[in-house]
């Protein structure tokens, strides 16, 4: 049973395979087009929704500090009325001599609207003096309420209630007065002894009631003020929340940092605004239903959509004219190539239609008669290309080496050294005899081995002895194959950059040995090494080059670009070396057998 996905893919495929090239066309063109709408459409609709949220929480934070800074000049003229009685009534009164009342009074007076009461009392609880209410209920005891508990243990701070109904005075107008009690520590003086007691400083709700009403949110958002630990001070739905009827998500607004946050409550997003109110630890919190902000989105999205159909319908009209203007010739070019496929004669390529079209018809007709003697002259330039580029790195050797032997010869002549001469010339001659191999450039790596034993033993008659050397191959690779020429260079560069200063202590190691598919050749040195910019500059076909110079690396590049031309880029050598460490030398070449060998003398000889 075929994968129903697999299958889904054949059908689309017999799909295309049968349409015309006007239907492909048509189809991209407008699923390209639609696409490319939507998506510039959705990613717009998106920016404008995330520029909207963004906004709106800048206009919440805005309208939060307004109502902040009311807030914070409503409880800071609160805080000046309880500073002015403690330390212009209070700490200027001696209990024992004075009255706080008439003073008291005055400050009432003067404060009326925000305040509902202002009272004294001792450490022990007991009234000293209040105003405009007198009068404590029997059932009460100051001692024991929270605000007169708060300042009595924390004396250096000031402490503002929650919300409560003032429970402390027999009212005579019997009225149930919502207040928040400020309260604190003060220094009371009785006889010139000072002793504690407690300042109460009832306010109005309505003050901060009314603060917190004139508040204009978006849609339906609204504001509402908590104290620290989550406790509601003002909702505009207090009531209905203190009757279990509503609930908020006050708790969790009291953990939140100030600015903008997204919270799901009771299953609907919100976006809520955090402020916190200097002094007290309050907070005020701007909840702004996410469903009120997308009320605005609903006329640009229908304009949205308006435009995406509209603009599909007209896609749709113009792509079929486009690709039945732009298939036309098209066909009738395929018709003339299928003719051309099927060597007939007099096959017409004049199709009209756009410049690009007849342009490719006349290309066709002119590549379709020169297309074949093109291909043959390019395969002969580039296979004389080759050759030419290896004729050359080929014969960049070194003619200072014969010179340089033949007169050691002449020198060891005259001096009577005729047998070392013998030695030297017949090494000399084989030398020169592997080197020239009959014209071939491809040989087995045991004539390249026996090359250099014998360029080994003129240098080491020629330096005296100054080094020794050895080289050594595994079974089995002799029998292989490898270009000429690649092992001496290599050579040449230890002994005079290596051995130079070597005064019998030099020695140069030959290993040959297979590497998975390919062979390696080593050359190895105990000489004095190289940094490794040296080394870099070395393999670098750009670099610098003294043509003939001793230590000019021309002969490292010249096997290394024969390797690569010959072989291929993953051919070629690898320098190992480090100051006052030696060198090795890395040849990496292909295992050829016979076969292969035949194959590359073959190119040699197109």
């Amino acid at each position: 049973m075929k994968n129903p996905l697999r299958a889904l893919l054949e059908r689309w495929q017999n799909v295309y395979r049968r349409s015309s090239i006007q239907m492909i066309l048509s189809l991209s063109f407008t699923a390209v087009a639609v696409v490319g709408m939507v998506f510039m459409g959705l990613t717009l609709f998106l920016r404008f929704s995330a520029s909207t949220n963004t906004q709106q929480a800048e206009n919440s934070q805005r309208v939060l500090t307004q109502v902040n800074w009311n807030l914070d000049a409503y409880l800071r003229g609160m805080m000046r009325v309880s500073d002015t009685a403690y330390y212009s009534v209070i700490k200027n009164t001696d209990l024992r001599s004075g009255d706080l009342s008439p003073a008291l009074e005055l400050l009432y007076e003067n404060n009326r609207d925000s305040l509902v009461s202002i009272a004294v009392f001792s450490r022990e609880g007991e009234l000293i003096s209040a105003t405009p209410l007198r009068t404590l209920k029997n059932s009460v005891s100051p001692k024991w309420e929270s605000w007169f508990s708060n300042a009595a243990e924390k004396i250096e701070n000031l402490h503002f209630s929650t919300p409560h109904v003032q429970n402390l005075w027999e009212d005579l107008d019997e009225r149930y007065r919502w207040v928040v009690s400020l309260s604190r520590y003060v220094e009371l003086s009785r006889g010139g002894v000072m002793e504690g007691g407690v300042l109460l400083v009832d306010m109005s709700f309505d003050g901060i009631e009314q603060i917190c009403k004139e508040v204009d949110l978006a849609g339906a958002g609204y504001l509402y003020l908590i104290d620290g630990s989550g406790e509601i001070i003002y909702h505009p739905r207090q009531q209905l929340i203190y009757a279990g009827l509503q609930h908020e998500n006050n708790l969790a607004a009291a953990g939140y940092r100030d600015g903008s946050h997204k919270e799901t409550f009771q299953g609907k997003d919100r976006q809520v605004t955090v402020k916190t109110v200097g002094y007290t630890g309050w907070k005020l919190v701007g909840v702004v239903p996410q469903e009120s902000l997308w009320d605005n989105y609903g006329q640009l999205l229908l304009f949205f959509l308006f435009v995406v159909l509209f603009s599909v319908y007209l896609l749709v009209f113009v792509n079929l004219r486009l690709s039945e203007w732009i298939t036309a010739p098209v066909k009738k070019l395929d018709r003339a190539v299928k003719a051309l496929e099927a060597r007939r004669e007099d096959v017409d390529f004049d199709v009209g239609g756009p410049y690009e079209v007849e342009h490719l018809s006349h290309s066709l007709r002119s590549m379709a008669s020169t297309m074949d003697h093109l291909m043959e002259d390019i395969i002969e330039q580039e296979e004389e290309k080759r050759r030419s580029e290896l004729d050359v790195l080929q014969s960049q050797i070194n003619p200072h080496f014969l010179y340089n032997t033949l007169d050691s010869v002449v020198w060891m002549t005259e001096n009577g050294r005729t047998q070392d001469a013998v030695v030297m010339l017949t090494s000399l001659a084989r030398f020169f005899r592997i080197s020239l191999s009959r014209g071939s450039n491809v040989i087995p790596i045991a004539d390249e081995l026996e090359h250099a034993r014998h360029y080994l033993t003129i240098q080491k008659m020629r330096f005296k002895n100054k080094f020794s050397a050895s080289i050594t191959a595994r079974d089995g690779v002799e029998r292989l194959y490898t270009i000429k020429l690649i092992v001496q260079p290599i050579l040449e560069n230890a002994i005079y950059h290596g051995m130079a200063y070597a005064d019998g202590d030099g020695e140069i190691t030959v290993r040959a040995f297979r590497d998975g598919g390919d062979v390696l050749i080593e050359v190895t040195d105990n000489g004095p090494g190289m940094p490794e910019e040296v080394v870099e500059r070395l393999l670098d076909s750009a670099g610098p080059a003294a043509a003939g110079a001793k230590g000019s690396g021309i002969g490292f590049r010249n096997v290394h670009q024969r390797l690569r031309l010959t072989f291929g880029p993953a051919y070629g050598l690898t320098i190992l070396s480090e100051p006052d460490d030696g060198t090795t030398v890395r040849i990496r070449l292909p295992a050829l057998g016979e076969a292969e060998a035949r194959r590359y003398r073959k190119e040699e000889t197109l």
